[in-house]
């Protein structure tokens, strides 16, 4: 394998072995665990001035804190996207400054990409000719995306709710779409059931391959340095599986402990009323969710009612002093027509949780009259445009 110099291996967060990423590929062999990559931060000899002199063109820039070499990765320049500074939102939310990392610039049109270009890129690295994953929708188009540039084959398993863009890109990416009557869950048996039926299939699965997360942690490199190194106050993440939040805190204890930055910003999930485990989990003090009964929500993208990985993004939550909070799907969408509105940045239906939960977490008092906020926008509105204008039309806009 084409690795860099500082990554060890893959640690379980569960038991705690250890493994050789050339032998261990998904979940731990011992216990089923999540893998986590590892590295001697010891032997790493990187500065501000190391990334700074670099072209702030592709989130491989950071290569040195990801398991494989840029040359070798399996890349469309993702990354590298604008973190837009929104004064109006600030003066709304009684804030220093609001921020919106906005990763609708990515090659697909999500942060998605970022830890698909990182998953491919291990498959092509373990041999394999065919990928596979489940997923609300664009997660299963970057995967067909990134495969289709590796030369692999790509099978998809989406919701029948899935987006009509979503269906449309995985076919013409060349993937084998498969179409499941349902939600996230009903796609997740079906792709359960034919990962039985070919082993030679390569999962891409969230937390499933240990490198998704991995690579949604530049995300948080990319907007400290854009702030000129200051580490953000609060990150609010719009939450279904958490990856990205997961991500993006261990990014924040990595340039602590490389002596890049002095502190952790305060890390918020933001979910939609209708399936929001973590937000119960977190308020209830638990260290684990229960899944949510009966998902109702119109964003799709964070309904994700069984989170496996919520241990790691409560630990976060804690960690990082921050939190949790749950809106409605009307005040989910009202946020983003008024974001597009007064600031002009196009969020997606299910990442406008994340300013409807900035607004809802500045009325509980979270946030400071000084502090600056980054609210992620993990996709395109241009995803979903059509749910964000029938919002508008139902109140006779």
């Amino acid at each position: 394998m084409e690795t860099t110099p500082a990554f060890e291996g893959l640690r379980c967060v569960d038991c705690e072995e250890t493994f050789d990423p050339d032998e261990a590929t998904h979940r731990c062999p011992d216990c089923d665990g999540i893998l986590d990559p590892t590295y001697d931060y010891d032997a790493l000899d990187v500065t501000r001035e190391t990334f700074e002199s670099r072209r702030f063109d592709s989130m491989w820039r950071y290569e040195e804190l990801l398991p494989f070499t840029r040359d070798s990765a399996v890349s469309m320049n993702e990354g590298g996207t604008p973190l837009v500074e929104c004064p109006k939102l600030a003066d709304e939310m009684g804030v220093g400054e609001v921020y919106i990392k906005d990763e609708g610039r990515n090659p697909t049109g999500t942060f998605k990409d970022r830890g698909q270009t990182v998953a491919v890129t291990a498959a092509v690295q373990h041999g394999a000719e065919e990928v596979a994953l489940n997923s609300a929708g664009n997660a299963g188009q970057a995967a067909a995306a990134y495969a289709g540039r590796a030369d692999l084959h790509s099978h998809v398993f989406l919701p029948s709710r899935a987006g009509f863009t979503n269906k449309a890109m995985v076919n013409v990416h060349g993937g084998d779409m498969n179409i499941v009557e349902g939600r996230i869950g009903d796609a997740g048996a079906a792709y359960a059931d034919a990962m039985d039926e070919h082993d030679d299939w390569y999962s891409v699965k969230t937390f499933v391959t240990p490198y998704r997360h991995e690579g949604k942690k530049t995300m948080l490199y990319e907007t400290v340095e854009q702030l000129d190194w200051e580490v953000p106050d609060a990150v609010v993440y719009p939450t279904g599986g958490g990856v990205g939040l997961v991500g993006m805190h261990k990014a924040a204890e990595e340039f602590r402990d490389l002596g890049l930055t002095d502190e952790l910003p305060a890390m918020y999930a933001a979910q939609a009323e209708g399936c929001a485990p973590v937000v119960r989990a977190f308020e209830e003090g638990r260290d684990v969710h229960e899944p949510w009964d009966a998902p109702d929500t119109i964003c799709g993208g964070i309904e994700i009612p069984d989170p496996g990985a919520s241990p790691m993004i409560l630990d976060a939550l804690r960690e990082s002093d921050g939190g949790a909070v749950a809106t409605s799907d009307d005040d989910i969408l009202e946020a983003a027509a008024v974001v597009a509105k007064r600031e002009g940045v196009e969020m997606g239906a299910t990442c406008a949780a994340a300013a409807s939960g900035a607004w809802e977490l500045s009325e509980q008092g979270e946030f400071g009259e000084d502090d600056t906020v980054v609210l992620l926008n993990t996709g395109s509105a241009n995803k979903d445009a059509d749910v964000i204008r029938s919002h508008l039309m139902s109140k006779g806009i």
